[in-house]
């Protein structure tokens, strides 16, 4: 019997290792909290979960060398460690996460050593790469061309779900959440390079129509660019990775920036009000504070942002701050930790869409638009279904030898998406696909 060794056992780990099991593979969950891991495992055989950190890394050496694949569910800063340790033991490693700069510089160690390190097979990265391959590919091959390629994703509640004035609720990290709020974006717009600062990041959201559900916002997705390449779409004019929100989150998150509330400075906080740390750090008086936000900003009490940012309490005077030191970004993401979370009678959602705006062989314009719209259960939360099964299998055809390779990868080449995609659909996952050509 094959042996998966699964490091970590956070929010996506359930999905993934019950696949394994259902598909007679062994699992071995190394945890940091055993009793999580075990409450994983119940009512399963051929799962094991031990007490494992990442500090402790003879006990990873051994771990790898007994199990024929390693996946790393870990913060994302740890995988090179175990990416290393992984080549050194000639053991093929898989995650969900984004490949950084320090994985990259591996790939020659990897191929050296005959393994395979497969990253971003999750949902984005990983289920929106497949399915962007899975047309451009065909485009190329009818001997079209793709002029402009949009591709967005967005994981949220379920629309019954959404009532609040952020109209938001975490089904993951919260602080992950606020983090990337304050990247920068660049993408390509009619062959010019784009560049949103990140105080602007949700300044003119895109306006898109999903039908099924609403018209929604997107604001741009870090950096486009390196996509063109990775796609192989040289002749693409508009090259832009978005992501989905409901109307009023943007607004919400561009006031939060306005007001230096996302920021990582420690400040001395104790015994101080949230309107006291507000309108000190913006120059405002504490007493008229609403008002003041109103006229600098030139808003009115219609505003969503405002709206939004008064019931999380940001503008609270009886809120009283206990840590000695702390930042905003803290204060905001443990404020929604508070009133955010969804419960377990509520859903998530996590939707994604491609709009390919290409020219056939014979010069005519077509649009592709491919899309999916996924809810959680009360068994697993979309966002954990929709990370874990491209993970969860990709590693069942890696360990049967379909899926093969070695070095760096990310599931972009048509041997590995394709039976991906297959076994995916079987599982409910996967997009639809409307056509229009324009005469």
């Amino acid at each position: 019997m094959k042996k998966v060794l699964i490091l970590g056992a956070g929010m996506v780990v359930k999905p993934i290792v019950h696949y394994l099991l259902n598909n007679g593979i062994a699992v071995t969950i190394a945890s940091r909290t055993k009793e999580k891991a075990e409450k994983v495992l119940e009512g399963y055989r051929n799962g094991k979960a031990i007490s494992w950190t990442i500090d402790d890394l003879e006990a990873l050496d051994n771990l790898i060398i007994n199990h024929d694949i390693t996946v790393s569910l870990l913060p994302y800063v740890h995988h090179v460690t175990v990416a290393k340790k992984c080549i050194q033991l000639k053991k093929n490693m898989v995650t969900t996460s984004y490949v950084s700069d320090e994985m990259k510089a591996l790939n020659a160690q990897a191929k050296e050593a005959n393994i395979l390190l497969l990253n971003e097979i999750g949902v984005d990265p990983g289920l929106d790469h497949m399915t962007a391959m899975e047309i451009i590919d065909r485009v190329h091959e009818e001997g079209g061309k793709v002029d402009e390629f949009y591709s967005l994703c967005g994981a949220l509640c379920a629309p019954e779900a959404s009532n609040n004035p952020f109209r938001y609720k975490f089904s993951w990290s919260p602080k992950g959440v606020v983090m990337a709020s304050n990247n920068n974006a660049t993408f390509l717009k009619n062959n010019k390079i784009v560049e949103i600062e990140t105080a602007n990041l949700f300044k003119n959201p895109l306006k898109i129509d999903f039908p099924e559900i609403e018209e929604m916002e997107v604001y741009p997705n870090r950096n486009s660019l390196p996509y063109i390449d990775i796609y192989k779409i040289p002749e693409v004019k508009i090259m832009y990775r978005g992501t989905f929100r409901y109307k009023g989150w943007c607004a919400a998150l561009d006031l939060l920036k306005n007001l230096n509330l996302t920021t990582y400075d420690v400040l001395k906080v104790k015994g101080k009000s949230l309107s006291q740390i507000v309108a000190e750090i913006n120059n405002f008086k504490v007493d008229n504070l609403k008002n003041e936000i109103k006229n600098r900003f030139n808003i009115d009490d219609s505003h969503l942002g405002l709206k939004a940012i008064e019931w999380l309490g940001i503008l609270d005077a009886t809120k009283i701050i206990s840590q000695e030191n702390t930042s905003t970004f803290d204060i905001i993401s443990d404020l929604m930790i508070d009133k955010m979370m969804m419960n377990k009678s509520e859903r998530d959602m996590v939707i994604m869409q491609h709009i390919f705006n290409i020219s056939n062989k014979n010069g005519k314009k077509e649009t592709i638009i491919s899309k999916m719209i996924d809810y959680g259960n009360d068994k697993y939360t979309s966002i954990a279904k929709t990370v874990a099964l491209p993970a969860a299998i990709a590693v069942k055809l890696i360990l049967e030898g379909t899926v093969k390779g070695n070095g760096v990868q990310i599931p972009i080449e048509k041997s590995v998406y394709v039976p991906i995609l297959n076994l995916l659909k079987k599982e409910g996952v996967f997009m639809s696909e409307t056509r229009e050509l324009h005469i």
